[in-house]
């Protein structure tokens, strides 16, 4: 039965992740640096893509990796206050997920916690049109990690603060886990493009058409993750 309530629970706050237009954008960047300069070479852009989304899912697993580790450094104090930090992570998991709603209904590019700082975005911009190869995508997507972690790292926090407890070798296949769901739209987007079916600007008007819908299903998600939470559902 807690198999199953940690992995509803794991699967909800990779689902976040996974819909978030902060990694979707970078993605879209990355494909069209790679499809302008190689518009006759299909196959080097399938490369660049997936090579981007490898770089990112090892990013995503060493801070996950650290922040296991981190708590596992913090087990005597965790375990004799557990209740409370469940709640306060119950808490944030709520007021993240308020501020995702907040984003559906009164929408600015760049929001505290949700969305990567304009600043940074610039900066993520100006790396990654510096891609010229599949290997140069690999590189940049661990630089790109750093810019994503502020609208990615709430959910990973949330997580990891219900596997720690299962100490390294048992976290490690939920992070894993947590990890493929969160990189799937990203190989659906670059299968999807690789294959003709759409282009790259194509993805980049979806998704600023549906930004304010992204932003309600990972409000949803995450706010009734604290919910569960608070009331032990989870």
């Amino acid at each position: 039965m807690a198999d199953i309530m940690t992995l509803g629970k794991i699967t909800s706050l990779a689902l976040v992740n996974a819909v978030n237009p902060c990694q979707i954008a970078m993605l879209v960047l990355v494909l069209v640096t790679i499809l302008t300069r190689n518009q006759e070479k299909k196959k080097k852009v399938l490369f660049a893509g997936l090579a981007f989304i490898i770089a990112v899912y090892i990013g995503y697993l060493f801070y996950g990796i650290v922040l296991v580790q981190l708590f596992s450094t913090f087990t005597e104090f965790l375990r004799q206050s557990s209740v409370y930090i469940k709640y306060a992570f119950a808490v944030v998991a709520m007021l993240v997920g308020g501020l995702q709603l907040k984003d559906f209904f009164f929408y600015k590019k760049g929001s505290f916690a949700t969305e990567t700082p304009i600043w940074m975005m610039t900066k993520a911009k100006r790396i990654i049109e510096r891609i010229t190869s599949p290997v140069g995508a690999f590189f940049t997507g661990f630089i790109i990690t750093l810019f994503l972690g502020p609208c990615t790292m709430a959910p990973l926090l949330v997580a990891v603060q219900t596997i720690s407890q299962l100490g390294f070798l048992g976290a490690l296949p939920w992070l894993l886990y947590f990890n493929l769901i969160a990189v799937t739209p990203l190989i659906i987007i670059t299968l999807i493009i690789y294959r003709g079916f759409t282009t790259a600007e194509n993805i980049a008007q979806w998704r600023n058409r549906n930004i304010r819908i992204l932003h309600l299903i990972a409000g949803i998600l995450l706010f009734s993750v604290g919910i569960a939470m608070l009331m032990n559902w989870i």
